[in-house]
């Protein structure tokens, strides 16, 4: 059986309710997982993910102007992401949202924050380097620090950041900036669901998707 690989397939004749398999790709997970399909379908009808799902697809509407959307056909997005994370807290009723970030986007931390809490959510945040441990406490290797080997370098430390939002009880978390790897550390250790903001990424400015489309990166990735 194929695996999926949707990115190679450029009709996405899902996204049109088009079933018909003589005009799948080989590839096409409505061919090949049909009984999961359904199964995973049947999950989305659980309470609690129901719940959940019904409001987030609310914050996807509610993201568009619906006038212009029905009277003309366009899509124009009325909020930036900040904002549907303030008003999807919102619909969940949450009263606190935890913010895990990466120390070099302090200030895009602080200014998050702030936009949070005047949309009457209270924020707790954590930095990655909390905590003041050494590299070399969690046994990486001196020649690995980045600023030199007899230096203190604080490590980011993303199971602590984690475990910090967990002992505040944050309904969800908000990741803003951290490194690869990381960002997963901290995803699998938080209790609360997580959310990015901003992903990591030191080239280009923290816009990776750049990287995608500029011919002056074509030789880097």
């Amino acid at each position: 059986m194929d695996e999926s690989k949707c990115a190679e397939c450029k009709a996405k004749p899902c996204s049109q309710g088009l079933t018909d398999e003589s005009k799948l790709p080989s590839f096409c997970p409505i061919k090949n997982f049909k009984d999961l399909i359904q199964e995973v379908k049947a999950r989305y009808k659980t309470q609690d993910i129901q719940d959940f799902y019904h409001k987030s697809t609310l914050i996807e509407k509610e993201a568009y102007d619906e006038k212009a959307a029905q009277e003309e056909g366009r899509i124009v997005p009325l909020r930036p992401r900040i904002r549907e994370i303030a008003e999807f807290a919102k619909k969940l009723s949450a009263k606190k949202v935890g913010i895990a970030f990466c120390s070099g986007l302090n200030d895009e931390a602080a200014r998050a924050s702030s936009i949070l809490k005047k949309q009457g959510l209270e924020v707790c945040s954590v930095v990655c380097c909390c905590g003041a441990v050494d590299k070399t406490e969690l046994d990486i290797p001196p020649e690995h620090k980045i600023y030199g080997t007899d230096k203190f370098e604080a490590a980011c430390n993303p199971i602590l950041q984690a475990e910090l939002l967990n002992c505040a009880q944050t309904a969800f978390n908000i990741i803003i900036g951290l490194c690869v790897g990381h960002d997963m550390l901290f995803t699998m250790n938080s209790h609360a669901p997580v959310t990015t903001l901003i992903v990591k990424d030191r080239f280009t400015g923290h816009n990776p998707v750049i990287s995608l489309y500029t011919r002056y990166h074509k030789d880097i990735v």
